[in-house]
């Protein structure tokens, strides 16, 4: 009997089943981990560009992060970058850099990053990007009389900057120069005609006296002497021709590791007509173009997760609708974060 009446308890008594654990809140776009995971992005993305100038993060558009197990993160990151004036080989620390404005035509790149966290330290698997100018009916309607960019195999831009360097060669005493790559250039029609244009050079191993008696023999210094620089140009046609040049070397810098200098640019004799024809700006793209950086490109990113994630986004847009259960605490949503310099 007391065998039957134990029964009958141990029958009554709840069933208590495993309970999953919930799913961790998602990391909100402006949370200090989101922004320690882009400037690491950031800095690889302008570490591993081979052309072009700087970009510093103006928005983190998205962020989700996939636990590999214990003390190891995949995050897919999104962001948004504008062009600084810091050329790509410039030593100047990117925080000293200075966004270039709304009205000096400003580039923006956006960028997909997979990223690694294990055991606390960031790094970079995969890169995505791409750049492109402003519209110019953006800058037009906001600064009419402002000067657009002009494509970097322009003529008029071409024969600025060979002028320019020409005349920098003949007045140096200092070692003779040679183009790398066009950075950008603007060309304005009135009320004069001018043409601005910013460009990296390189030392080479003749003097500019030396390169007057044979220029062909002028050959770029080898990385463990290389000395690179940056020239700004300004050339009016009318009313009144006239030409102003300024170049500044950066001096000897030593190339971080599996990146040397001269993989950055394009041709050492010159800018490179695939890269820059038809174009006003250098793309991001040709230094960053991995499928898997994107989350929606990448097979690592499970289903399920990408479902989790729409689900919060209906949520989101059912509360704005008025639709919501009862006792339902709306959260805002943690994305896109906020923008630091102005919005394209």
């Amino acid at each position: 009997m007391k065998a039957l009446v134990a029964l009958i308890l141990l029958v009554q008594l709840p069933i208590h089943k495993a309970v999953p654990a919930a799913p961790p809140a998602p990391l909100g776009c402006d949370d200090p981990e989101s922004e320690a995971a882009a400037e690491v992005a950031v800095s690889y993305i302008n570490g591993h560009s081979r052309h072009g100038y700087k970009f510093a993060l103006n928005r983190i558009e998205n962020i989700r992060v996939l636990p590999q197990g214990p003390n190891n993160d995949i995050i897919f990151l999104e962001v948004d970058l504008l062009e600084t004036t810091c050329p790509i080989l410039s030593p100047t620390p990117l925080a000293n850099c200075t966004v270039r404005s709304f009205t000096d035509h400003a580039v923006e790149g956006d960028c997909d990053v997979k990223l690694q966290k294990l055991n606390g330290q960031l790094s970079v698997l995969a890169s995505k990007c791409h750049s492109h100018a402003d519209s110019t009916e953006d800058i037009i309607q906001i600064c009419p009389g402002c000067p657009l960019l002009a494509r970097l195999n322009d003529t008029e831009v071409l024969a600025a900057v060979t002028a320019a360097l020409n005349d920098h060669n003949s007045k140096t005493t200092d070692a003779y120069l040679k183009l790398l790559e066009i950075g950008r250039a603007r060309i304005q029609y009135h009320p004069a005609h001018v043409v601005s244009a910013e460009f990296a050079v390189a030392a080479t191993n003749c003097s500019a006296a030396e390169a007057k008696a044979n220029v062909e023999s002028c050959q770029l210094l080898p990385d463990d002497q290389s000395n690179f620089g940056f020239c700004t140009a300004t050339k009016v046609i009318r009313p009144t021709e006239d030409l102003s040049v300024d170049c500044q070397l950066y001096g000897h810098q030593v190339p971080a590791p599996g990146v040397p200098f001269l993989s950055r640019v394009s041709q050492p004799t010159g800018i490179n007509p695939s890269v820059v024809q038809g174009f006003p700006n250098h793309n991001l793209k040709l230094s960053h173009n991995n499928p898997v950086a994107s989350e929606s490109s990448s097979a690592e990113f499970p289903t399920v997760a990408r479902s989790v994630a729409k689900r919060a986004v209906a949520e989101v847009a059912q509360h704005d609708k008025g639709i919501h259960p009862v006792g339902f605490v709306p959260l805002l949503p943690p994305c896109p974060g906020k923008i630091r310099h102005f919005k394209i």
